[in-house]
């Protein structure tokens, strides 16, 4: 273990050294008054639409941040998902926030710094990218959705970001991935922005023909409406080589196993790391105890709704995609695990 934590923690400091003395000073993170005993009065954590894991692995963080005495006080926010997460944080709206790793990547690309004034505490689990379509629709592959309607995440979350990346691999998308970009035949995908239940909602009355939806296995909404009125999942395993080659190595194959949701068969699908952030500048020591509870206290932070991948574990949690851990969180698991 000390050898692995070493190896994997040296190369983050090799990637990342000289790069803070770059950064812009932005807003203190909503982080609360420290008490008399050290703790912040409050944290905030951003987390995600209601009915998602985000939520919900945000909601019991917070609890668990609380009961643990991390902070006297802290809650989870609901929010549009990780690029709206993303903003919180740099804001300074929240204290930790929940993300995808492309989505922190092309967060902090778009600042034109490696980091951009955030850090990564740990890799908490793997998000399960849903294609969704009807069972009655026929619609069986990618290729299908030529000259149809889907519904591609909430504007500021990650499947907003993830979903033009996907149908551009799969050749139905323009290289800027909005609506009205071709597929085979010269037959246009219309892109509309819908996050979960209201992208749920259109599938169910036929206004879109697929929804794409990133996040636990299974995600309890969706498998309320696959109760109600059908639903298929499409393999979106085969688009990884194009995503990999184009984006890098954010994307993954994963399995949403037979049963996860009621009556319907094993399908692969692509994954992506979902982080828990902070803000470079965040004080240590509230950043060191929370690394201690989210290996201490990983089983009051599984989402019960979602069978899921999680990576609460000392070599899994080091593992950030390439997003340099905060210094304190390095010290933290060095500390723990030698």
């Amino acid at each position: 273990m000390r050898d692995l934590m070493s190896i994997q923690l040296s190369r983050r400091e090799a990637l990342t050294a000289g790069v803070a003395a770059g950064l812009a000073v932005l807003m203190m993170p909503a982080l609360g008054a420290c008490t008399v005993d050290g703790r912040p009065d409050s944290i905030t954590v951003a987390g995600g639409e209601p009915g998602g894991f985000y939520l919900e692995f945000a909601t019991l963080l917070a609890a668990s941040l609380q009961r643990n005495g991390v902070a006297r006080h802290a809650a989870a926010l609901t929010t549009g998902g990780s690029l709206d997460n993303l903003e919180h944080l740099l804001s300074g709206r929240a204290t930790f926030a929940v993300a995808l790793a492309d989505a922190a990547a092309q967060s902090s690309a778009d600042r034109s710094a490696p980091s951009a004034g955030i850090s990564a505490l740990g890799r908490v689990y793997e998000n399960y990218v849903h294609c969704v379509v009807r069972k009655a629709s026929g619609i069986l592959t990618i290729p299908d959705l030529a000259g149809r309607a889907v519904a591609a995440g909430e504007p500021g979350s990650g499947t907003s970001l993830t979903t033009p990346r996907l149908l551009e691999a799969a050749g139905l998308s323009s290289a800027d991935g909005y609506a009205g970009s071709t597929g085979p035949g010269g037959q246009a995908v219309t892109v509309v922005n819908l996050g979960l239940n209201d992208g749920l909602t259109a599938l169910r009355e036929g206004s879109v023909e697929a929804l794409f939806w990133s996040g636990g296995v299974p995600t309890a909404a969706i498998a309320a409406a696959h109760s109600d009125v059908g639903l298929n999942f499409l393999d979106l395993s085969v688009l990884l080589p194009s995503l990999r080659a184009k984006y890098g190595a954010f994307y993954d194959r994963v399995l949403i196993p037979a049963g996860a949701y009621e009556g319907l068969p094993a399908v692969w699908t692509v994954g992506v790391t979902n982080l828990l952030l902070c803000r470079t500048d965040l004080e240590d020591t509230s950043v060191k105890r929370t690394v201690e509870l989210l290996v201490g206290h990983a089983d009051e932070l599984i989402p019960q709704s979602s069978l899921g991948v999680q990576f609460l574990s000392p070599e899994s949690l080091i593992n950030t995609a390439g997003l340099p851990l905060h210094p304190a969180a390095a010290d933290a698991y060095r500390a723990l695990h030698g």
